[in-house]
């Protein structure tokens, strides 16, 4: 029976991807109020940076979280084996249900330090960081996000490592590095991955990633490749219902409402980030009406949230209940 509260998830399980300056606090806690997932994960974390007095401090933000978000899996990325169990130490005290290794993030910086997407180059280190997470994790289930490969396709290779090491599931974003999101993302590879897995009799779950738009795409991909789960992640911008088995119709008043309540809580949540941070999400939340590219650009304008209450509220009460 796969591990933690993996075992008692149902089938297919819907997973919210874990974004930098996305999925933070706020985020999280505004998508777990109106379509929650059935687990999501913090944004990543550098186990350097969570090893040193000073860098802990500062990131302990992004591992905040409510009780409404369980499950909830904090991230974690490095090469450093001894950090990794510091951190998972760290992370059992702070009462998190999992914890993933990001193996597959593309970021310069990130790669620069042996870490992300670089680890599929050392599959050596990257077995030695999974053993050493689980070690100090204290029986809390450890799994792994990566790629199907760096510069080209390495199924069998690199998801062979990461079943030796036996992490209780691998969430696969079904291209390569080299790819990033350019081109198409390939399910069949997921289908393989699976394939892997159930061969090698292991206990693993199998979470598939790429180009997921909605709730029913997710199940047909599930489905069609034999996944355990589907992890979505840019179909959440603007839309924190996506997860919700809710009929209602969300209406221009209800996205508003929300856009002004999310800025809220960034500031609240997460006072240290720059409001910038937000410019994302106003994007995506504000389009697809008439007179949505001006409220957009003055949006874009705001710095606190009570520039953006102000701003919501002058979109006048016939638009805004008029629906989108």
């Amino acid at each position: 029976m796969p591990q933690g509260f993996w075992g008692k998830l149902k089938r297919p399980i819907l997973a919210l991807a874990p974004m930098a300056d996305v999925t933070d606090a706020a985020s999280r806690r505004i998508i777990a109020k109106y379509g929650k997932p059935d687990v999501m994960w913090t944004e990543f974390v550098s186990c350097d940076g969570l090893c040193s007095a000073k860098g802990r401090k500062a990131l302990l933000v992004d591992l905040k979280y409510s009780e409404a978000e369980r499950p909830i899996v904090a991230q974690i990325f490095g090469s450093t084996p001894a950090h990794f169990y510091e951190c998972a130490r760290l992370l059992k005290k702070l009462k998190f249900d999992g914890i993933d290794i990001n193996m597959g993030c593309p970021d310069r910086k990130v790669e620069k330090q042996g870490g992300g997407a670089k680890l599929m180059l050392n599959p050596q280190l990257a077995q030695e960081i999974i053993r050493e997470t689980k070690r100090g994790a204290g029986g809390l289930p450890v799994s792994v996000k990566t790629r199907i490969g760096y510069n080209q396709r390495d199924v069998a290779k690199w998801i062979g490592t990461l079943i030796e090491a036996e992490p209780a599931a691998i969430t696969i974003h079904a291209r390569t590095r080299k790819e990033m999101s350019k081109v198409p993302a390939d399910w069949q590879a997921i289908a393989e991955v699976v394939r892997l897995v159930r061969a090698s009799g292991k206990d693993i779950l199998v979470i598939g990633n790429g180009d997921v738009k909605n709730l029913a795409d997710a199940k047909r991909r599930a489905k069609e490749s034999g996944a355990d789960g589907v992890m979505i992640g840019r179909g959440i911008f603007g839309n924190p219902w996506l997860f919700s088995r809710s009929k209602k119709r969300i209406t221009l008043a209800d996205k508003l409402a929300v856009l002004a309540e999310h800025a809220r809580l960034f500031e609240r949540l997460t006072p240290k980030k720059n409001f910038s941070v937000m410019k994302k999400h106003f994007k995506a939340y504000v389009s697809g009406f008439e007179g949505a590219a001006e409220l957009r650009a003055r949006l874009m304008a705001a710095n606190s949230a009570v520039e953006v209450a102000k701003l919501v509220r002058s979109v006048g009460p016939a638009r805004r209940h008029g629906g989108l």
